[in-house]
């Protein structure tokens, strides 16, 4: 793509982008990673809700509580407790004490189990890295901050526990 200022036309198109056109490319891309997720779920002998599970371990800048895990997921303690006995079962989490308050339980990913994920989600790195390469740094950049905003205004959205 061309840098500096966009036509009017160009200007005059993205405007008109409404809020439908949005929400199917979103829903689309949620269906294709909910796919993939239902996959590998499957090929784990997991629920896919222990998929959403690992991934905020994963991402998570420091290891979760089940509470957290509760929190974000929308979930009872009882479904937590369950979700996380079959993921230790299965080897991809590992529980522990904190450090500083013996009652906090943390949960962390297993490092054994990182190869499993790695393995079966390369194609989506893949294509993540082939979509990526069709834009510049600068648009790439306004795509991390908006799907960052998103996030966020999702992220305080409340769903009742299951």
């Amino acid at each position: 793509m061309t840098h500096g200022h966009r036509g009017d036309a160009e200007a005059s198109d993205i405007r008109a982008v409404d809020l439908q056109s949005f929400a199917v490319a979103l829903r689309r891309t949620v269906s294709e990673i909910s796919r993939l997720v239902h996959g590998f779920a499957a090929a784990q002998g997991l629920h896919p809700t222990d998929v959403q599970a690992l991934s905020l371990v994963l991402d998570n800048p420091d290891p979760p509580t089940p509470g957290l895990l509760r929190e974000r997921l929308g979930l009872t303690s009882g479904a937590v407790t369950a979700c996380l006995d079959r993921l230790e079962k299965a080897g991809h989490i590992y529980r522990t004490r904190d450090d500083t308050d013996r009652r906090v339980v943390r949960i962390h990913y297993a490092e054994g189990a990182r190869a499993a994920a790695r393995s079966y989600f390369m194609p989506l790195a893949q294509a993540t890295e082939a979509a990526r390469g069709r834009f510049t740094d600068d648009e790439l950049a306004v795509v991390l901050r908006y799907l960052g905003a998103l996030n966020a205004e999702l992220a305080e959205l409340r769903v009742p526990r299951r």
